[in-house]
């Protein structure tokens, strides 16, 4: 896809974009995530939108965005596997990258109650090492910038999710370590080992904000605020015995896990 620079100011720019979405046939809101709504993006940065539809009234369509005429892949829903993250577009708009994810009320508004009684489950989803969490459309809801309309908030991070959360997420980087330990290991397979580590420090570090009460929207940042950077130099290192370098991991986890469970 190629991206000409762009000929209008940002304000603009996203003005005129969250009118477009939110004509289109079904949509009741939209709104900005990612590095844009949180005032931590570069010039670079891609343009993370949402837009919520309801997918019981069977009106919003992908095809509406392909009418668009905008440059890019527009998925089917449920074309990203089908779970809470169901679609969406990767587009050129104006000359800037533009994400579009399909936000399905129904489903936002089931996943919100299931978080606010401490219920989740875990799906599978690419560029996502330890997967992602359902509860992550609640923490969208949370802390996306609304452009138009409504959607439902939650009151807080609730403790219920705080307690449950943090205890699957601790509980599956328990489990990954211990089997690679248990398996990877006595064989010499480094790269298993190396990749058992890098997706339990995910699920730990998803074990410690999840107890902070802290949402997650994405693993781009979610090391360094769990405080699990160091994770880096362990698996870095050449020389540890794979052994040792499963046990130097975990401990760097168990410190941090430790630091603020949830009684």
């Amino acid at each position: 896809m190629t991206v000409e620079p762009a000929s209008v100011t940002d304000d603009v720019f996203l003005d005129r974009l969250a009118d477009r979405l939110h004509a289109l046939p079904g949509v009741h809101a939209v709104t900005l995530g990612g590095s844009r709504a949180q005032g931590t993006h570069t010039d670079a940065s891609d343009w993370d939108t949402a837009v919520y539809y309801r997918g019981s009234e069977g009106v919003f369509e992908p095809r509406y965005l392909r009418d668009g005429g905008w440059d890019g892949e527009v998925s089917e829903i449920g074309g990203w596997g089908g779970g809470v993250f169901n679609g969406g577009a990767w587009l050129c708009v104006d000359g800037r990258r533009v994400d579009v994810h399909y936000r399905d009320l129904d489903v936002v508004e089931h996943e919100l109650a299931e978080a606010e009684a401490g219920r989740l489950r875990v799906e599978p989803l690419m560029f996502h090492l330890a997967g992602i969490p359902s509860y992550l459309v609640v923490a969208e809801l949370a802390v996306n910038r609304v452009l138009r309309g409504e959607t439902p908030r939650p009151d807080g991070y609730p403790a219920a999710l705080r307690k449950a959360a943090s205890e699957e997420w601790w509980g599956r980087a328990s489990i990954t370590l211990e089997y690679a330990k248990g398996n990877n290991a006595p064989l010499g397979g480094r790269t298993e080992v190396v990749g058992a580590v890098a997706v339990a420090a995910m699920q730990a570090a998803h074990a410690v904000l999840a107890a902070r009460g802290e949402w997650v929207t994405n693993e781009k940042r979610l090391l360094e605020r769990a405080g699990l950077r160091g994770i880096d130099r362990v698996v870095a290192d050449p020389a540890l015995p794979l052994t040792e370098l499963i046990d130097q991991a975990r401990e760097l986890m168990v410190r941090a896990v430790d630091g603020v469970r949830v009684q």
